[in-house]
């Protein structure tokens, strides 16, 4: 007897027309798709014949014929059980009814023409004629099986979700040639009437069909209704059900599209194994803060920057490295180092980029390359970096090898590999890759037109026959990366080389940075290599290969990465791991498997994307379960594949307020290459150099400088967790403002409060209690605790007022404690603005009660210093009145009143506004001295100077008919300085005014005094202001102060000088401390030098008071005064020959050469 084997029914027509191979089918004439490479290639004949151009639909799929047979094979199997569980003989008794109802010729004839619409394989191939092979099966037996197989071949004929497929199994030539429908209908009574069976109490065929009457569109959906309602029926079969499922999953993922969106994590659904194993830090690693760089792009920017070539590692300039510590970088990832597969580089020169080089993840091995100096240029870059504070750190590609890397030609057993090609629609007919002879290395051929994504490449030793289809490196989410291949962590040996590898990689960095790390956590190398059944899909073609829980742990027992982390500890006790990984595993690496810092991704997405109601309950989450876990995130604004900062977070104060927060969050800040400098080209990892002409965006470099990088030189302030509170921002409503990020942080006595508004509108509220953290008892428990924002920043409630520094704005602020303890801290913040308030310090209040005055009013706001503000809040009666002197509209106004062709006399009502001014000042002069006996000489003074500088424009013509060489040199000398000079002239009006003060205390020297009141009562502030409002130069600001300071120490100089004693004049004038400054004297390699400019500047100065003395003084008639002019003309110019002789040096200058 011949025995009848239970596989797919395949109609003689359908093996006529598709010519499929006789290796598919069974010696029953039944095709074998019992695997997914019998479907795969079962389904490509189909398609080969199919118009799948205009009929894209009707293409079929090979898990869809997989689950086809699979249900075919699970119908037999409830045959087989009702068999031995309610009636052994059921068909038996069928059949015997059949030849009773519908006689036995009528039977057989079904029977004959099932037979001959779906033949044997041996009738098939005309080894046996139908009628022989008839003969041969008619027993009682044979025709019960027969009989199954005819009613699961009706079953399939009602299954709507099998139409695209019913060419195979079509029942209609069987139904038109016998008494096929009533054969079935017979069959129905007599099921109908047998005892029923399965989870809903049906009678067989009804059973058979429930799947297709429950989901009569889906083939999914079906499975998926045998898993649920059958599943304690089919035993073992069910692992095959559920790869089946997976195998559908593999082809219903249509292409691939990234990572998906980010999740908030919730702790207390994790898996079993989530249990706490933090690897402690050193003691440097907490303050780490991390840039970026793609190493071939950077060398080819320094070299564009420098102007001379710079190619290999230790040609980094030293300023680069004090760059970067002079920053705040304390760690340089230099990004792709090692030496790349020559195969990337050939393939992406072939997909279109002729100057692409390989990508810094395809990797030949792991030696330094030798294009960029090899480990001696290296070493040289490290021990350069070390002397800065700088540690470099480093990618380690744990999960796959370039496709022509040493590992693939000695040990291509060590990838993930198949004898045959999971796809059978694969060709590799291309360029062989490999730069070894008798070695194949070749791609499938679709990758190079882009019309498909290969899971595999072809390796073919020529010299001992064997070919391998070797699976390139893939994280299920993106397409495979076609110029890698995958690594097999179930083989030990892999396991070992690959940590004796990482071993070798931290014996050269102190940071190591694992990429793709989450691919080789057991939970997702099982999911992505040998799903669990009912957990596929991730990568095609891996279903089939699929493992249980217990096979998998079995071979690996144990988690690589902890083994990894654990072997570290001893090995290279010293080195940071660093862990890229995502889908939820953050915790999981850092808390369980002991890495000792994660990505966090979602920072730099939901801060982006203003998700911040998300992202406050990822930290509250993340607060309440273990806040250790929040100091181990690395965050980050880009990473390599992601689109640059500029693009995403543009450059105004979204930008530095998300960075701000990266830079002061617990954790590990990391900054992308080009992010300060502002550049907008996203580097690929094959670029051996950058493709845009960008510049350096001076501005936002200048606000970095300003906001960023001192907070980053106090990184160590931020980055632990264990003084660490977020705090919810209540708006004057009583409502939790979800934009705005607020938490303190506390270390070494040191307070720090950071907020930051995430929202383009106005915030406005209170921080006073923080958000629940866990804090773990002595006894190992952990309880929910919250605490005061006093009690965060640890203030004294016996101290009465609360003084801070904001560091990105310099500013500090004032505050009542007992405001701070009983209402909490109030917050007014613009779209986008943040604060990092740091250098928390108390003060008691004096007895005049000054800073409770002082904080009444700042009413909030910020100034430079606190106590500068109080200065100026006591210096009010004198300041206020001299910034109504020396502000920008009064100076315009008097200088558009100078004398000229159309003006020709001062005003009365000028000076009468004047000694106006000038009297207020001096009564605000009498608030803080008490004196005021001298003021009518002060307010005599300041008109005569003011009246001889508005008169300067004309100075010439005071003097009618004088002409000559003497005389037109010394006017000009005089004039030309005078013409456009914005500072002198602002000195010479601000002179006017301020100069004379000192004389109302004492007529005796009262220079002294003036300058003593310059500085306590903030005059040079007031100038600043003066200037700025002037909008000239830090430098033009500098030399007005400094000016006016000086001059109003010499002012009268030329009374007391005497031409026979000069030298020792001048040797007393640079003995004066304000000379010193204004001639910016230094001492370089041992020599005091002066500035020569300054110099110039204070003879004309010196010149200039002499005749401003002269021609304010009533007494000296014209003839007089010219005369002393021009012997002050000689004066200054023997000033300027002594200083060409002295080659601006002092003692040269004091002590002339003969």
């Amino acid at each position: 007897m011949t025995k009848i084997k239970l596989e797919l029914h395949v109609s003689k027509h359908s093996r006529d027309k598709y010519k499929f191979e006789e290796s598919l089918f069974e010696t029953n004439g039944n095709a074998i798709v019992g695997n997914f490479n019998g479907a795969r290639l079962f389904s490509q004949k189909i398609n080969e014949k199919r118009d799948l151009i205009n009929l894209p639909e009707s293409a079929a799929k090979a898990s869809e014929i997989y689950a086809v047979g699979l249900m075919d094979e699970i119908f037999h199997f409830i045959f087989e059980q009702y068999r031995r569980q309610i009636n052994k003989g059921i068909f038996s008794q069928a059949a015997e009814n059949l030849l009773e109802k519908l006689k036995p010729a009528e039977t057989y004839k079904v029977i004959e023409m099932f037979l001959t619409e779906f033949p044997p394989l041996e009738v098939y191939r005309q080894e046996m004629t139908l009628t022989a092979y008839l003969e041969s099966v008619y027993d009682k037996q044979a025709v019960s099986s027969i009989l199954e197989e005819i009613i699961l071949l009706w079953v399939e004929n009602q299954n709507p979700a099998l139409e695209n497929y019913a060419e195979l199994f079509r029942d209609r030539p069987i139904e038109q040639n016998c008494r096929y429908i009533e054969f079935i209908q017979i069959l129905h009574v007599f099921f109908e009437d047998s005892p029923e069976f399965g989870p809903d109490n049906q009678n067989l065929i009804d059973m058979l069909r429930a799947p297709a009457i429950a989901v009569p569109n889906s083939i999914p959906g079906q499975l998926e209704y045998i898993r649920t309602r059958w599943s304690g029926l089919i035993g073992d079969l069910i692992y095959r059900l559920l790869s089946g499922l997976d195998f559908l999953k593999e082809e219903e993922k249509v292409g691939f599209f990234g990572p998906g969106p980010i999740s908030v994590p919730e702790y207390n659904q994790t898996w079993d194994m989530d249990i706490e194993n933090f690897s402690p830090d050193q003691e440097w690693m907490p303050s780490l803060v991390i840039m970026a760089k793609n190493t071939y792009v950077w060398l080819d920017q320094l070299s564009q920057k420098y102007q001379k070539e710079i190619k290999r590692l230790d040609q980094i300039p030293d300023e680069e490295l004090d760059l970067l510590r002079d920053r705040g970088f304390s760690g340089l990832w230099l990004i792709g180092l090692w030496e790349r597969s020559k195969a990337s580089a050939k393939i992406k020169q072939l997909c279109g980029n002729p100057e692409a080089i390989a990508s810094a993840y395809s990797l030949a091995g792991y030696e330094i390359a030798s294009e960029l100096g090899g480990d001696a240029a290296y070493q040289n870059l490290r021990e350069r970096a070390w002397r800065r504070g700088v540690r470099l750190a480093s990618d380690m590609v744990p999960n796959h090898m370039g496709i022509d890397s040493q590992w693939v030609y000695d040990h291509p057993e060590w990838f993930v590999h198949l004898p045959y090609s999971p796809f059978p629609s694969y060709t590799f007919n291309g360029l062989n890759l490999s730069s070894v002879p008798n070695i194949d290395i070749k791609l499938e051929d679709h990758y190079y037109d882009r019309t498909d994504a290969a899971v595999v490449f072809r390796y073919h030793n020529h010299s001992n026959g064997q070919t391998k289809f070797i699976y390139h490196g893939n994280d299920g989410t993106t397409m495979p990366w076609n110029d890698t291949a995958q690594l097999d962590y179930l083989n030990t040996e892999v396991r070992e080389a690959v940590y004796q590898t990482i071993l070798s990689v931290a014996r050269k960095f102190p940071i190591i940075r694992f990429d793709a790390a989450m691919t080789l956590a057991k939970k997702h190398y099982q999911r992505l290599w040998f799903p669990e059944p009912g957990t596929g899909g991730a990568i095609p073609s891996r279903a089939e290969f699929g493992l249980t829980k217990e096979q998998f742990d079995k071979i690996m027992p144990i988690e690589f990465w902890r083994e990894v982390v654990d072997r570290l500890a001893v090995d290279a006790p010293d080195t940071l791991l660093l862990a890229e990984a995502f889908w939820l595993m953050e915790s999981y690496f850092v808390r369980t498997l002991g890495m000792h810092r994660v990505y966090n991704s979602a920072f730099m997405n939901m801060l982006r994307n203003e998700d911040n109601a998300n992202y406050r309950i990822l930290i509250k989450n993340t607060l309440e379960f273990d806040p250790q876990i929040l100091k181990r995130f690395v965050n980050f604004m880009n990473n390599p594949d992601e689109k640059t900062a500029v693009e995403q977070f543009g450059k105004g104060d979204k930008y530095f307020g998300i960075c701000t927060i990266m830079s002061t969050l617990p954790g590990l800040p990391m900054f992308g290459h080009g992010q300060v400098e502002g550049f907008a080209e996203k580097y690929g990892m094959e670029f051996h150099k950058p493709y845009w002409d960008e510049k350096t965006d001076e501005q936002l470099v200048n606000r970095h400088n300003q906001q960023i990088f001192p907070v980053l030189h106090r990184r160590w302030i931020f980055s632990d967790v264990e003084n660490f509170l977020l705090y919810d921002f209540f708006s004057p409503d009583h409502y939790v403002n979800e934009d705005v990020y607020a938490y303190s942080n506390y270390k070494d006595r040191q307070a720090s409060l950071v907020v930051y508004n995430n929202r383009f509108s106005n915030a406005q509220g209170w921080i006073k209690i923080s958000c629940a953290y866990s804090d773990k008892t002595g006894e190992g428990q952990k309880i929910l605790k919250q605490s005061s924002f006093a009690e965060g920043v640890r203030l004294d409630p016996v101290l009465d007022f609360v003084i801070f520094r904001d560091i990105g704005t310099n500013l500090e602020y004032i505050r009542p404690t007992q405001e701070l303890i009983e209402k909490g801290l109030y917050l007014e913040l613009h779209p986008y603005q943040s604060h990092v308030f740091a250098d928390f310090r108390q003060i008691k209040d004096d007895d005049y009660r000054s800073y409770r005055q002082l904080n009444s009013y700042l009413n909030g706001k910020g100034v430079p210093q606190i106590e500068e503000a109080l200065k100026e809040l006591l210096l009010q009666p004198v300041q206020n009145p001299l910034k109504q002197i020396l502000n920008k509209g009064y100076f315009d106004f008097l200088l558009a009143h100078r004398l000229d062709e159309k003006i020709n006399f001062v005003r009365p009502e000028l000076i009468k506004e004047a000694n106006q001014k000038a009297e207020t000042l001096i009564k605000g002069i009498y608030t803080l001295t008490g004196h005021m006996e001298h003021k009518d000489i002060v307010l005599s003074r300041i008109t005569q100077i003011l009246t001889f500088e508005l008169s300067l424009p004309v100075f010439s013509k005071q003097f009618p008919g004088r002409t000559g060489k003497n005389f037109s040199n010394a006017m000009e000398y005089f004039e030309e300085p005078l013409l456009g000079s914005v500072v002198r002239w602002l000195t010479l009006l601000s002179y006017a005014f301020i100069s004379p003060l000192g004389s109302i205390a004492t007529p005796t020297n009262p220079e002294f005094q003036t300058q003593s009141w310059f500085g306590e009562w903030q005059f040079a502030k007031i100038l600043r202001e003066l200037a700025n409002q002037y909008e000239i130069t830090e430098i033009d600001q500098q030399t007005l102060v400094q000016s006016v300071y000086t001059l109003v120490g010499i002012g009268n100089w030329y009374a007391t000088y005497q031409p026979d004693k000069f030298t020792t004049w001048i040797k007393e004038l640079f003995n004066r401390q304000e000379i010193q400054q204004f001639l910016k004297i230094n001492r370089y390699q041992g020599i005091l030098w002066f500035n020569k400019e300054r110099f110039e500047m204070l003879t004309w100065w010196l010149f200039t008071l002499a005749v401003m003395n002269l021609g304010t003084n009533p007494k000296i008639s014209s003839t007089s005064f010219l005369e002393e002019i021009f012997n002050l003309h000689k004066f200054s110019q023997k000033m300027l020959e002594i200083m060409e002789k002295s080659e601006y040096r002092v003692e040269y200058l004091i002590n002339p050469k003969a």
